[in-house]
């Protein structure tokens, strides 16, 4: 610990991280998720844009770009892994997730049978 101060004092820097400390990436993973993130968004513009698929066809190519792009974004630029430096980190994604989940089935569901028990002879 003494050299690794001496070290410091010299101007060396430390590979070690604070405990406070976040994971950073390299330049190359940023330049790699920028590219992944752009190559997706192209993707549903252009079968959004051009219609060349059935529209049943072109809501399935959105929603999994958009799910391929929020995977993207977790690893690439928010560093979301299975390492035991992220392990709460990912375990509170996954729950927000959960949560987010069962609030958006469950409200359309609600709405859906409000709906249909709203309805006049029905």
């Amino acid at each position: 610990m003494e050299a690794q101060q001496n070290n410091l004092a010299d101007g060396q820097h430390s590979d070690t991280h604070s405990p406070g400390g976040a994971a950073h990436g390299s330049v190359k993973e940023y330049v790699l998720g920028l590219i992944i993130s752009i190559v997706l968004t192209a993707i549903a513009f252009y079968v959004v844009m051009f219609e060349v698929v059935s529209p049943a066809l072109t809501l399935a190519v959105i929603l999994v770009t958009a799910v391929a792009q929020i995977l993207v974004q977790l690893v690439f630029f928010l560093h979301m892994n299975t390492s035991s430096e992220q392990i709460w980190n990912t375990t509170s994604a996954a729950f927000i997730i959960i949560i987010v989940g069962i609030l958006i089935v469950g409200s359309i569901w609600i709405m859906s049978h409000l709906n249909h028990n709203m309805m006049i002879g029905h």
